[in-house]
């Protein structure tokens, strides 16, 4: 069975690093399969260098298309003209894609106009929130899929739904699959490797990135003064992108409390997250990161995909206000909620996503 993965992004590659040293563990079993990584260059830079690779313990690609830095519409039309000319040389029984970013959606569409069999790690995923363009394209790339791997019984749900399983090109309906989370698994397989920081412990780790704060001057501005506010009493680590850099800047907004430092590559940011007492974000990935190392989640948006971790108490959603950002914090600091290993399990998996998902691809018919 050939495989053609489709990848985009740095966190795409650390999810798909889990299900590739799967299929070179069973491929020494004796199964016989093939992977062949297509790098689209959506995210590159000196941190996605062989170096990335080798210390992630992930395959380097074998092809890398070097489309990246354009419109989402030049970005994913070039994408589809360049995986498609993979796709009909290497004539793979399967695509598979990742998450919700162009790379997936770009995949997603070779696959349904050459009618190759097409699997999409973590369907069913939604924020409700159509302006944002990953909701855009998870939703398309559910459609047009074979398999739908759904981490999560509420990804399921999801999808049940909208009506799905519907039936596919090759007259088979859709299969959806609750396997557990693939980021468990790498979580759980990165920590041995993670790099320790001179940062001490006692601290809250805080990342803010999405455009709907970092575009929005009012937003950003409560993010940061309630984020002052905490850090008198605790030191806050906010590793900053230089855009994000550059808009706090350009609106002279005050930092002076906080522990601003550059960003740091996934094996630093694992320690970051293991050591921290708390983590406040925007992101989605670190949401269940948080989550995965037993820290409890605020979460700086107004959704999220990951509504169990909010259901269960563990995710705390406050948006960009003020009042309410600094009032989890205190509760959370105040109460201090564990999060046990049984439940981790129940959630996520327990960390046996990637062979799940190749059992499924194996035995699918």
């Amino acid at each position: 069975m050939k495989i053609l993965t489709i990848l985009g992004a740095r966190p795409q590659f650390i999810k798909a690093g889990s299900v590739s040293r799967e299929i070179l563990r069973q491929k020494d079993e004796g199964r016989r399969l093939k992977e062949v990584i297509v790098h689209t260059g959506q995210h590159y830079d000196a941190n996605m260098s062989d170096i990335f690779f080798d210390e992630m313990k992930i395959p380097k690609p074998d092809y890398f298309l070097g489309i990246g830095g354009k419109s989402h519409g030049a970005m994913t039309g070039q994408m589809i003209e360049k995986i498609e000319e993979v796709a009909l040389k290497e004539k793979p029984d399967w695509i598979m894609v990742y998450g919700d970013t162009n790379s997936t959606l770009a995949g997603a569409i070779v696959a349904s106009k050459l009618h190759i069999k097409l699997a999409h790690v973590e369907a069913g995923l939604r924020s409700y929130n159509m302006k944002m363009p990953e909701e855009v394209n998870r939703i398309l790339t559910d459609r047009v899929s074979d398999i739908l791997f759904c981490p999560t019984q509420t990804a399921v749900d999801n999808l049940k739904k909208e009506g799905f399983p519907f039936v596919t090109a090759s007259g088979n309906k859709q299969k959806i699959a609750n396997v557990g989370d693939v980021m468990q698994d790498g979580a759980m397989f990165y920590k041995q490797f993670a790099k320790k920081s001179p940062i001490t412990n006692n601290y809250v780790l805080c990342t803010i990135h999405r455009a709907e704060n970092t575009d929005d001057e009012n937003r950003l501005r409560d993010i940061f003064e309630a984020l002052n506010e905490i850090a008198k009493e605790k030191q806050i680590i906010l590793p900053l992108h230089p855009r994000t850099k550059k808009i706090i800047q350009n609106l002279e907004l005050n930092i002076q409390n906080l522990t601003i430092i550059d960003p740091v590559g996934y094996l630093e940011m694992v320690w970051l997250i293991d050591n921290c007492s708390l983590v406040m974000t925007d992101s989605g990935g670190l949401q269940k990161e948080a989550y995965f190392f037993e820290k409890q989640c605020i979460t700086l948006r107004d959704e999220t995909e990951w509504v169990e971790l909010v259901e269960n108490g563990y995710n705390t959603l406050v948006g960009a206000n003020k009042d309410k950002i600094i009032e989890a914090y205190s509760k959370i600091i105040n109460t201090n909620i564990p999060i046990t290993n049984n439940q981790l399990t129940n959630l996520y998996g327990g960390g046996k996503a990637s062979a799940k998902i190749i059992e499924e691809l194996l035995g699918y018919e």
